[in-house]
């Protein structure tokens, strides 16, 4: 498929930003992280990657078919980014051996890239504008990038920095509620604290879902043995099988619901439409 870079959408691509927005947000990214978790350790690393980066491009692909805005595309992007983003991460350290400090700073770099390339062409970052394809692009590229980086943030967080999961998870939160609450209450920029809010809910998401699908001490620095449906005081609550799973139906009900307002699209100026004409009684 050709990608037309000048096609212009009526509307915005992306969802309304809410708080059922952000939840869902930080669903998928710890579905990302379990689901990442189990295939990268079960099976070849490379082959992983691999099957995950075949239907990451098919999804977006499909997705970026799109005229408009569409919940049941958008949001399985969005799982197959945080799927895709998570292995990247994890296969450069458990494949590879790359120290986290290491890949959080090339991620890093990489978003860093992306930010100024995307302000450079389009003059914006703003998430109310992704009506054309080239936007579009420069907004999945994006997302794939924070993805990464949160998967790398968060394990070093609790490995390299000895913080353990669910410590990390409880730090990552605190920076995360910092952007939020200063755009509600003091009015910062919007796009930035957007951004700085959607970088964040990647290693709190993934903190979590480490601290609930696997059995980790305080300060260890490899994963050890995986449990499954069973509770443990240091670990794991659901299992790194059980956890995808649980996510997945629980995001599938959430969006597919007609009243849920992830079902809108992200509130941006539409075209005017035609008024009806009058039709005066004789």
């Amino acid at each position: 498929m050709i990608i037309n870079l000048g096609r212009q959408f009526r509307t915005s691509k992306v969802p309304n930003i809410d708080g059922s927005f952000w939840f869902v947000k930080i669903l998928t990214t710890a579905m990302g992280e379990a689901t990442s978790d189990y295939f990268v350790h079960h099976f070849a690393p490379a082959l992983a990657v691999l099957g995950a980066g075949v239907i990451f491009v098919v999804v977006l692909v499909w997705q970026l078919r799109f005229p408009r805005f569409s919940t049941t595309s958008y949001w399985l992007a969005v799982v197959m980014v945080s799927v895709f983003g998570t292995m990247c991460a994890d296969v450069l350290h458990v494949g590879l051996g790359v120290p986290y400090v290491v890949s959080a700073a090339c991620f890093a770099f990489a978003l860093t890239v992306i930010f100024l390339a995307w302000h450079h062409v389009e003059g914006t970052l703003s998430i109310h504008s992704i009506t054309s394809a080239r936007r579009e692009l420069f907004y999945w590229a994006t997302v794939t990038a924070t993805f990464a980086l949160g998967t790398a943030l968060g394990d070093m967080a609790a490995t390299t920095l000895h913080l353990g999961y669910f410590s990390s998870g409880l730090l990552f939160l605190g920076l995360f509620l910092v952007p939020a609450l200063g755009y509600r209450l003091i009015k910062m920029n919007a796009i930035g604290t957007f951004w700085a809010c959607y970088i964040l809910t990647g290693p709190l998401g993934a903190s979590f879902a480490d601290w609930m699908g696997v059995r980790s001490q305080l300060g260890q620095r490899q994963r050890r043995s995986l449990v499954q449906h069973r509770y443990r005081r240091r670990g794991g609550l659901l299992g790194v099988q059980t956890t995808p799973a649980f996510n997945f139906d629980f995001v599938i009900r959430l969006v597919t619901c007609p009243q849920s307002p992830l079902t809108t699209r992200s509130n941006c100026p539409k075209s005017p439409r035609p008024s009806r004409p009058t039709v005066r009684a004789a």
